[in-house]
């Protein structure tokens, strides 16, 4: 009799741990496709939002929904992606389905943790069958297989979902489509950059500093953007017709440094500070391709020429390039530096240029690098001998000229030939960089340069006189990239160290 009641209670005790995740799991699904509705017009109009449609009015044609949340709220909650936004037509029921999403919160961890060795033994102790008033004797090999089976079946569940996690139910079909407002624009040349004036989104599903954005190089999926940032995680948006977060991975285990598109626009290369590098297809979330490295990586870079080669540089004296095909280490590029903080391929993709820290009392030699992409030689070190860092480059698009971000406050023009002289006539100054990775880009025609400020102030200098045209107030916290649309003229993506994302017009 004593034998039966063992078997009893131990199959008991299996089939409460093995329901415990499933239950989890299946709550999870589905509260896992709710998606934000952000405010949008057309791009075009030059116009504010309120002046266009008032609050409370109906839609016009040529209007989404408008919303939203005052950015103050995002600023409070310390969790986006559990309270997201809504329009401001729902915006009294606001409060109630916060209060939903934290008291989910807590019911699926509790569930969860139920799944631990903690809780486990307590309720082997309230639900196992006694025999007379004595506790059954359970033998040891058995209880520590019953203690770490729920774990292994919580991380399996993770790692599986982690890495692709679907915010919307229409996602793959945003994915694949073409934009109605890019179709008019494919096949026709670009029209004069003009600055932005009016905000079109604000997204805030990050909860950590966002450090990099990158529209779609393919110029029909343009409509994506993608994001990295200090919350481990790497999300890709519809920053032209809706404002919502289409894709979130999270295959990283720390901060996410560096993310660039793939040039066919199907798969995203991330690197973070937990030495891994990552190559994701975007719509299966499936790792192509994971290596680890000796460094934190701080900067990656396609081949302009060349898409399954790409350079990796971080937190180590060498700059590396692998290929994705066979997943080894092609060349190793050595320095007597410290720490790479980004690299800029020059055209064709012969020679390209690193900026370091090495920085001296009287000079900077080996601020910035320039190798042979073939030899790994370098080809000079010479080339910016002021004491001040470049946390960014930027080449132009027509010219061959690249201009460095530094954090004297100021950026200065170089020429993309050698001996990669600096242009001493012209020096683009008026933000602040203060230690922060502020990047840099020029409009798409080559008439603006575009500069992101520690103040959260977005410069636009014209390129050719190297005054400031317009000065935008974009956030409250650093603005640390700022980036044009590759198609839609004057449509302009900003981030924030406070994990913010807005798209201007």
């Amino acid at each position: 009799m004593s034998l039966v009641a063992y078997e009893d209670s131990d199959s008991e005790t299996e089939a409460e741990k093995t329901e415990a995740p499933d239950a989890s799991g299946r709550q999870t699904n589905q509260l896992s496709s709710s998606v934000s509705c952000v405010q949008h017009f057309a791009p075009g109009s030059t116009k504010s939002a309120h002046e266009m449609h008032p609050a409370g009015s109906t839609g016009r044609s040529g209007w989404s929904r408008v919303c939203e949340d005052p950015p103050e709220h995002y600023a409070r909650n310390s969790n986006t992606d559990l309270a997201p936004s809504y329009c401001q037509r729902v915006y009294s029921g606001h409060a109630a389905i916060s209060v939903a999403y934290r008291n989910y919160e807590q019911a699926s961890s509790s569930s969860t943790n139920s799944g631990n060795g903690v809780s486990q033994k307590r309720a082997h102790k309230d639900s196992t069958p006694t025999l007379k008033g004595i506790r059954p004797y359970i033998p040891k090999r058995l209880r520590q297989e019953n203690s770490s089976k729920p774990e292994k079946e919580e991380s399996d569940q993770r790692g599986s979902s982690d890495c692709d996690v679907k915010l919307g139910g229409s996602g793959e079909q945003a994915l694949r489509k073409i934009s109605e407002l890019i179709k008019p624009y494919l096949g026709s040349k670009y029209k004069v950059t003009e600055v932005p004036k009016s905000l079109i989104f604000y997204m805030s599903k990050h909860s950590g500093p966002v450090n990099e954005i990158q529209w779609c190089p393919v110029l029909e999926q343009s409509h994506m953007l993608l994001s990295a940032s200090m919350d481990k995680t790497v999300k890709v948006w519809d920053a032209v017709d809706t404002g919502c977060c289409l894709k979130t991975f999270s295959c990283h285990s720390c901060a996410v440094r560096a993310a660039r598109w793939s040039s066919c626009g199907r798969r995203i290369l991330s690197g973070g500070f937990d030495s891994m590098l990552h190559l994701t297809d975007v719509e299966t979330g499936k790792q192509i391709f994971s290596s680890k490295t000796e460094f934190r990586i701080s900067a990656l870079k396609f081949h302009p020429t060349e898409s399954n080669v790409f350079l990796c540089g971080g937190f180590s004296p060498e700059v590396k390039a692998w290929d994705l095909r066979t997943s080894k280490v092609l060349r190793v590029y050595k320095a007597a530096v410290q720490q790479t903080l980004d690299i800029l391929f020059l055209p064709e993709g012969r020679e390209f240029l690193t900026s370091t820290d090495a920085v001296s009392r009287d000079s900077a030699d080996r601020t910035i690098v320039a190798w042979d992409f073939q030899s790994a030689a370098k080809i000079s070190n010479q080339i910016f001998h002021e004491r001040y860092t470049c946390p960014s480059l930027s080449l132009h698009p027509k010219e061959s000229v690249f201009v460095a971000q530094t954090n004297g406050n100021y950026l200065a023009l170089f020429s993309a030939q050698r001996p990669y002289r600096i242009n001493k006539k012209k020096r683009y100054e008026g933000h602040k960089v203060e230690g922060f990775a502020v990047g840099c880009e020029f409009s798409p025609d080559g008439t603006l340069l575009v500069t992101g400020s520690s103040d959260g102030k977005v410069f636009f200098y014209n390129y050719h006189t190297s005054r400031i045209i317009r000065t935008l107030s974009a956030h409250k916290e650093a603005c640390v990239s700022a980036t044009f649309h590759p198609v839609l003229p004057s449509l302009l993506a900003t981030c924030d160290w406070a994990g913010e994302i807005k798209i201007w017009q």
